[in-house]
Order: C-alpha cells, then sequence, then structure tokens
C-alpha cells in the first residue's frame, strides 16, 4: 500500500512537471518564434500552453484515480478536453493561415537557430517523460497513465518536425523549410485534437494504445 501511495505520488509529480515545463517551454518557444519570425516556433509554442490544459487534466485524473481506479472521468476531465481538442483545432487553422500568407509574402524566417535548440531540448526531456511515465504506470497496474506516457509520443513527433524544419532552413536556407514543418505540426495538431475528443466520449486512440 505504502509502495502504492509513493507510485501515485510520483505520477502526480510528473504530471506537475509536465505542466509547468510547457509553461516554459510555451513562453520561450512563442518569443524566439515572433522574434525570428519563424511560423513553426511560434505554433510549437501555441501547441505547449494546449499541452498545459491537457496536462491539468491528466493531474486531475491522477488524484481520481488515486482514490478510485475504477472511477469514470469526471465533469472537469470531460470539459478539460474537449476545450484542448478545440484548441488543438483552432491552432491547425491559425498555422494554415499563416502557411499561406508566408507563401504569398515569400517570408523566410530571419534564422532557425532557437528552433534546433528547443526542439533537442525538448525531445530529451518528452523521451525521459514518456519512459518514467510509463514505468510508474506499468508498476501501477494503471491503463490511464501508461495510455498518458504513450501519447506523449506526438510531443515527440512534434520536436522531430520542428528540429527537421529548422536544421534544414539553418543548414540550407530552403525558404519552405519552415512552412513543411508548420504544415507536419497542423497534422500533429489534428491528430492531438480528435485523439482529445475520443477521450471526452470514452474512446482510446489507437497511438495510445502502443
Amino acid at each position: 500500500m505504502e509502495q502504492e501511495k509513493k507510485l501515485y505520488r510520483r505520477a502526480y509529480q510528473l504530471s506537475l512537471f509536465t505542466i509547468f515545463y510547457n509553461i516554459v517551454e510555451g513562453i520561450l518557444s512563442m518569443i524566439m518564434g515572433y522574434q525570428d519570425e519563424t511560423l513553426t516556433l511560434f505554433g510549437f509554442g501555441v501547441d505547449s500552453f494546449i499541452e498545459v490544459m491537457s496536462g491539468t487534466g491528466i493531474a486531475v485524473m491522477i488524484l481520481r484515480i488515486r482514490q478510485n481506479p475504477d472511477s469514470p472521468k469526471n465533469k472537469f476531465e470531460i470539459n478539460a478536453l474537449k476545450i484542448t481538442g478545440t484548441a488543438f483545432y483552432l491552432l491547425s487553422a491559425g498555422l494554415l493561415a499563416g502557411i499561406i500568407i508566408n507563401i504569398i509574402n515569400k517570408h523566410k524566417p530571419e534564422t532557425t537557430f532557437w528552433g534546433i535548440i528547443i526542439s533537442l531540448i525538448s525531445i530529451i526531456v518528452m523521451v525521459w517523460l514518456m519512459t518514467v511515465k510509463k514505468n510508474t504506470g506499468k508498476k501501477l497496474n494503471s491503463e490511464p497513465i501508461i495510455s498518458d506516457s504513450n501519447c506523449t509520443k506526438i510531443c515527440v513527433y512534434m520536436s522531430i518536425v520542428l528540429l527537421v524544419s529548422s536544421l534544414i532552413y539553418e543548414i540550407t536556407g530552403f525558404a519552405y523549410a519552415d512552412v513543411f514543418g508548420a504544415a507536419g505540426l497542423i497534422y500533429f495538431s489534428i491528430t492531438e485534437g480528435k485523439e482529445a475528443f475520443d477521450k471526452s466520449t470514452g474512446k482510446i486512440c489507437a497511438i495510445c494504445l502502443s
């Protein structure tokens, strides 16, 4: 019983770390993305703040299942998932508008250096989080916590998109690298939006099962 309490405490602490990390990452990404006129980095920052909303729902979920592992989602969790899903769809629409404007204006970023740095840090942190959350979930035999750890994969994928597009532009100066990066974020934002709405109705997303 004492070991179980420690594991739930760890899971909760990891959820809080995820929230605070995404706040810092979101602020830095949006500031640097705006200054360097990098659509992908700025969009990545907005995504981080959406992850804060999602992370808040996860924290509440952990507190709930710690009391009763078989209890259903409460109203706060369901509303948080719906708001998160809507925010991801709005981000996708905003990124699409940004892509169109950048193509019309033939806009190029000042630099994508900070996109490289932030994405590398994000990949390291998210892979670590995914591993620790999964191990904690397995020890607790908790499907919700394991599912949450698997869903962190999308954050890793988005970080890789940012890294690749930033590297291509920084090395080659390819004008549309930032546009392609933003398009990649749209794909994963739509995926996360659908995932959030599926969870709010009790469905389990495919990526969270693997």
